[in-house]
């Protein structure tokens, strides 16, 4: 009535054809270190180069606090909010440096 089955055997994969498997996962890290790895290094950098930069009388923001810099620690940036009010902050935590006399107390 029925035959005997018999399981065909697979060709071997060449080698082009692991390659070519791998192609889409290589293209993904490709696009994904464009797009978002090389761009936070970047903006890492230049963070970095501006922390070096600072000094005192700069005029920065720092967790959404204005101040001018008064004195630059290692760690810590003490910052004049007002006339006679100075806070510290870690020196990481300076987003920005505004252009001279922006800063209006």
């Amino acid at each position: 009535m029925i035959g005997t089955a018999y399981a065909q055997a697979g060709a071997p994969a060449s080698q082009g054809d692991t390659l070519m498997g791998l192609l889409p996962i290589v293209l993904m890290f490709v696009i994904l270190y464009f797009l978002m790895i090389r761009p936070q290094m970047k903006k890492a950098k230049e963070h970095k180069t501006m922390l070096e930069a600072l000094q005192k009388g700069d005029e920065v923001v720092a967790v959404g606090i204005v101040g001018k810099v008064t004195k630059i620690d290692d760690n810590y940036v003490s910052l004049e909010v007002t006339d006679g009010v100075v806070i510290q902050v870690q020196k990481p935590a300076v987003n920005q440096l505004l252009p001279k006399g922006t800063y209006n107390k």
